[in-house]
Formats: C-alpha cells, sequence, structure tokens
C-alpha cells in the first residue's frame, strides 16, 4: 500500500498536534545543557539535569502510560501536556536557580506529558486498517526524525544567537497548543474485547517482552551519546561549539530518510530480532568512529551514517514489540517501551556526566558505546533462550504444543 492512503484529514490532524507534543522533547536535553554551560560545571550539570529529564519521563511513561483509559485519553493526555507546559515554562523563566530546584522543574517536564507518545500512537493506528499499520509506524517515525531534525537547531539558535532560556519557553507554548489541540482528535480508542488486558495477563505479557525493551534502552544510549557528548567533542577538536546543532539535524535528517526507505522497500533479509540487533551494533561503530575523529567531515559522516541505520533499529523494535504482544497490551506496551528507552538515555546521560567531570568527551563516548553493547548483549541472549527452549520442544514427538507456546511470537518481515 502507497503513503498516499495516510493523507486524510484525520491523520493530518493528529501529525500537527504529535509535532506540538514531540517538539519539546526533542529540545529539552540540549536546551537544557544550553541552558547551564555558562555556568561552573556547566556541561556536567546539563547533562545531569537531562538525566533527571528522562528520568521523569521513564516515570510519567511508566506510570501515566498503564493509566491511560482507553475512553478518556484525549482528557488524560491533554492534563499531562498542560502540566509539562508549565514546568518547561518554570524551567525557561528560573536559568540561574539552584540546581535542585532545576531538577524538580526538569523532572515535572518530562513525566507529565511522558504518557503522549504511546497514547498518540494508539489514537492513530487504532483509526486504521491493519494494512496501513507498518506504514503508519514507518510515516511516524518520519514525522519523529524531522522534529528531531529541528529541534537541536531551532535549540542552538534561539539559545546560542537570542537568550539560553527561549528554548524552554518556546516548549512550553508548543506543549500547551498541543493541550488544546487534542480536542481536534477523538476522544480514545475501542475497549478491547479480548481479555488481555486484566492486570495478571498484561503484566505477564509486557514481563515477557523484555529483551525488546533492553534493546530500546540500548538505542537511546547511542543518542545520548550523540547528543550530550557532542558540544564538549567539537570543544576538545576546535570545532565551534554551535555546529551542534546542524550535526544533529543532520543526523535526524537522515533518520527520517531511513525511515523512508525500511517502510518503501517491503521486506528486509533477517528476523526483525536480528535486524535490530546487527543494526545497533553497525549504528555504536558509527559512533565510536564520531568520537575518535578529529575533524568535522568525520564526525558529520559518522553521524550521518548512524542516523540511516537508527531508524532501521527503532521500526524493527516497534514492529518486534506489536508482534511480541496481545492488541489489548499495545498502548501499554508503547509506554513500556518508551520507559526503558528513556532508562537507556538516562544512564547514558548519568555516565556522560560522570566521566567528563573526570576524563575527557572522547572518552565518555567509548564508555556510553561499551554500555551499548552490553544492553545488546544482554537482549540478544534473553532472545535466544526463549528459541532453544522452542527447538527443543519440537525436537520431542508430541511436543507440538510446547514449542507453539515458546514461540509464540514469530517474527515477520518488516513490511
Amino acid at each position: 500500500m502507497s503513503y498516499r492512503l495516510l493523507a486524510t484529514r484525520p491523520v493530518l490532524v493528529w501529525a500537527l498536534v504529535a509535532v506540538g507534543a514531540r517538539m519539546p522533547v526533542a529540545m529539552a536535553p540540549l536546551a537544557l545543557v544550553f541552558l547551564v554551560r555558562e555556568r561552573p560545571g556547566g556541561y556536567a550539570l546539563g547533562a545531569g539535569l537531562a538525566a533527571v529529564y528522562v528520568v521523569g519521563e521513564v516515570l510519567g511513561a511508566a506510570v501515566l502510560g498503564a493509566r491511560l483509559r482507553p475512553g478518556r485519553a484525549r482528557v488524560q493526555l491533554a492534563v499531562g501536556m498542560g502540566v509539562g507546559a508549565a514546568a518547561f515554562a518554570g524551567v525557561g523563566l528560573s536559568p540561574g536557580a539552584h540546581p535542585v530546584v532545576l531538577g524538580v522543574l526538569a523532572g515535572a517536564a518530562g513525566a507529565a506529558p511522558a504518557a503522549s507518545p504511546g497514547g498518540m500512537r494508539t489514537l492513530l493506528i487504532s483509526r486504521l486498517p491493519e494494512a496501513l499499520v507498518v506504514k503508519a509506524l514507518s510515516a511516524e517515525s518520519v514525522l519523529v526524525y524531522a522534529v528531531w531534525a529541528a529541534a537541536p537547531a531551532l535549540a542552538g539558535v534561539l539559545a546560542l544567537g537570542v537568550a539560553p532560556p527561549l528554548p524552554m519557553l518556546l516548549a512550553a507554548v508548543l506543549l500547551a497548543a498541543s493541550a488544546a489541540g487534542m480536542w481536534a482528535l477523538p476522544s480514545g480508542w475501542a475497549a478491547e474485547e479480548d481479555g488481555g488486558g486484566e492486570g495478571a495477563s498484561m503484566a505477564r505479557a509486557l514481563a515477557a517482552a523484555w529483551p525488546v525493551y533492553v534493546t530500546g534502552a540500548a538505542a537511546m544510549s547511542l543518542l545520548a551519546l550523540a547528543e550530550l557528548v557532542l558540544p564538549a567533542l567539537l570543544e576538545q577538536r576546535g570545532i565551534g561549539v554551535g555546529w551542534a546543532g546542524p550535526l544533529l539535524a543532520g543526523f535526524s535528517v537522515s533518520s527520517a530518510a531511513g525511515a523512508v526507505l525500511y517502510g518503501v522497500r517491503g521486506t528486509w533479509p533477517g528476523s526483525l530480532r536480528a535486524q535490530s540487533l546487527v543494526l545497533l551494533i553497525a549504528v555504536a561503530g558509527c559512533v565510536t568512529l564520531v568520537g575518535a575523529s578529529g575533524s568535522l567531515p568525520w564526525i558529520a559522516g559518522g553521524l550521518l551514517v548512524a542516523g540511516l541505520l537508527q531508524s532501521g533499529v527503532q521500526l524493527s523494535r516497534s514492529l518486534s514489540l506489536r508482534d511480541a504482544l496481545p492488541p489489548s497490551a499495545h498502548a501499554a506496551g508503547y509506554s513500556v517501551m518508551y520507559a526503558a528507552s528513556g532508562v537507556g538515555y538516562a544512564v547514558a546521560a548519568v555516565l556522560v556526566g560522570a566521566v567528563q567531570s573526570a576524563a575527557t568527551p572522547s572518552a565518555a563516548v567509548l564508555a556510553g558505546v561499551g554500555l551499548t553493547l552490553s544492553l545488546v548483549a544482554v537482549s540478544a541472549l534473553g532472545e535466544a533462550g526463549p528459541r532453544r527452549r522452542a527447538r527443543r520442544a519440537r525436537a520431542v514427538p508430541g511436543a507440538r504444543g510446547a514449542g507453539d507456546v515458546g514461540g509464540r511470537c514469530p517474527d515477520r518481515s518488516a513490511g
């Protein structure tokens, strides 16, 4: 099916609201770094605030996302966006406040609207025929990467060219506008009737998909490296820090192109699990090249290739998660995935802050890549276990049922 089938008025309205909700998230980490970088220990403080912000996102996604009610999702999402807008405004209006105050506001800004990515995705997919779901996920990825392409450059221009607090204030305005725009969208989605949403079975279904969440965390840890270390890395190499915004914008443009190619291609060699793990290792190699490079062209090239591959990681993981969960658990699963990705980002941000306070930015990149590869190994081992059990079960005569249980979530092609 063609992407043109998604060009309907409801989907376009959804896209406008989604952009307003996503832009603050994309701007926040770099904006926090620029907000405090002139203070003593500013880069370490900025990384710490970004980590607090993402921890807030993790907690908000895990708690608020699981509490979304199908018939009242619009109200719940709008309230969260409104509270987040107030917190962003608080950070922007008090750049010289005590770090604890900034941390509390940053945490609230991350937590309050954190259910919106999973909720908005469910609002989109629930209104589309099954044949359009993969194209919709690909188009959503393009939208997200387009936002991430614009956000760093916008944050850099506003913070360095106008005033450091301005990106945070713009984020507040955008979130408030998205909260109002929710009333142009459906009130929610239909409640599931398959019984899979009952507490115990829901928890078991979500827990069984844990390797997918670990890979999501690994992917976001690489994003944290690219975003939080880049300004300091450029300074270390004697390159103007103002290049951080355009370089990250190029990373996101490349990611958007990769998402389009992933959806257009239809099918790719290997299972979804194999695709995501191989692509993650390749992205880690690109980030290592960025950390070791001493010139702007090599840094830019490494980021462009990393972005092209990163989109494949994200899409294959989303499709794997959708395969691994019953329909009634999709909304909760997206929120848990978002929370797990936030954990990866936060852990990488804390690691980056700690290493940068005692070593060079390039050392921080290498430490972060080591963290990512460790998570990739854990995820690969977690996904290999059920496959081994399924093969053993199939090898035993009359054990077809056990094999089916072990392999109940077969991989399918990305298209």
